[in-house]
Formats: structure tokens, C-alpha cells, sequence
């Protein structure tokens, strides 16, 4: 299982989904999927906005985890 510190990253910044999407040009959409951890695929254009965006390495954003480890 692949988990998304999204909603994490945006806290500890204060920021809303309104904000990223402003500042990365991702769509609602994408940006509410990854937000909820409800996205089945990502394209990695949008995961190197959000690093960028969040000055962060990909494995801050996204981490694999043990399917049972929910």
C-alpha cells in the first residue's frame, strides 16, 4: 500500500488544497485525490510539482507500507 503525506505536508504549512493548486497548476482533482489517499495512479509530473512545491524528496511524499499496516 502506497500512503500519501499530502494532508500532513499541507498542515504542517497551513496551507489549503485552494493553495497547492494555485501554486503546483495540478487539478482539484488531483490534488483532492492524493489529499484523501484516494488516487489509484499519480503521474509524475504532479508528484515532482508537490516535491518542488514542498521542497521535500518523493519518499517524504509518498511511502510504502505493508498492505496489512492500514
Amino acid at each position: 500500500m502506497i500512503k500519501c503525506h499530502l494532508a500532513r505536508l499541507m498542515g504542517e504549512r497551513k496551507l489549503r488544497i485552494a493553495d497547492v493548486i494555485r501554486e503546483t497548476g495540478l487539478s482539484r482533482n488531483t490534488v483532492t485525490l492524493l489529499y484523501k489517499e484516494t488516487a489509484q495512479k499519480v503521474d509524475l509530473e504532479a508528484i515532482d510539482k508537490l516535491c518542488v512545491l514542498f521542497n521535500c524528496q518523493v519518499g517524504e511524499l509518498l511511502e510504502q507500507s505493508p498492505e496489512n499496516d492500514q
